[in-house]
């Protein structure tokens, strides 16, 4: 399904398959989005800041505006992907202290479709906070990508991703059938 032109907020976390994210950004304009990648703090040393600005036409944010710059579009609809353990739980519980974190807190709120496409490996996974997280975002509309046929962990240790087959593809399907 094509965006149509619609603002997809592409929100990345620090996890190895971020550095792939222009692929992420790529399939999203070959549907027709608008991609505007927000990178958590930690995630800037994940990404190649210049090449995806160069990508998407637009600054990659993750930082909160000051009051004197203008006040970004509101997102249509938000992919986070690679999402972190550490972004999982925060969202669910509603912790906004990054810019990425903020505008997560507020998008279901918002009525803004959010799919999530963790990035964890099995020994986090199987952790009951991890687990609850899963559950409370699948509750309150949030499309978690999580469990058999969709992203699952990854050994410890074992997180470089070196085939590249994170499951990027996913993550705009899922969207899909979120918009409808």
């Amino acid at each position: 399904m094509g965006g149509d032109g619609r603002l997809l907020y592409a929100i990345v976390c620090a996890a190895s398959p971020a550095r792939d994210v222009g692929r992420l950004v790529a399939m999203a304009q070959g549907e027709g989005w608008v991609v505007q990648v927000v990178a958590t703090p930690s995630a800037l040393e994940f990404v190649d800041v210049p090449a995806l600005e160069e990508q998407t036409g637009r600054p990659v944010r993750s930082r909160y505006r000051r009051p004197d710059e203008p006040k970004p579009p509101r997102a249509d609809a938000i992919i986070v992907a690679p999402a972190t353990y550490n972004t999982v739980n925060k969202f669910a519980q509603g912790i906004a202290d990054t810019y990425a974190l903020g505008v997560l807190a507020e998008a279901p709120g918002l009525g803004i479709p959010v799919v999530v496409l963790p990035f964890v490996n099995g020994a986090l996974a199987s952790r009951a906070p991890f687990r609850r997280s899963v559950e409370a975002l699948r509750a309150e509309g949030v499309r978690v990508c999580f469990g058999p046929g969709a992203f699952e962990p990854h050994a410890p240790s074992q997180g470089a991703d070196p085939t590249g087959s994170f499951p990027w593809r996913l993550a705009l399907d899922q969207l899909g059938e979120v918009m409808g």
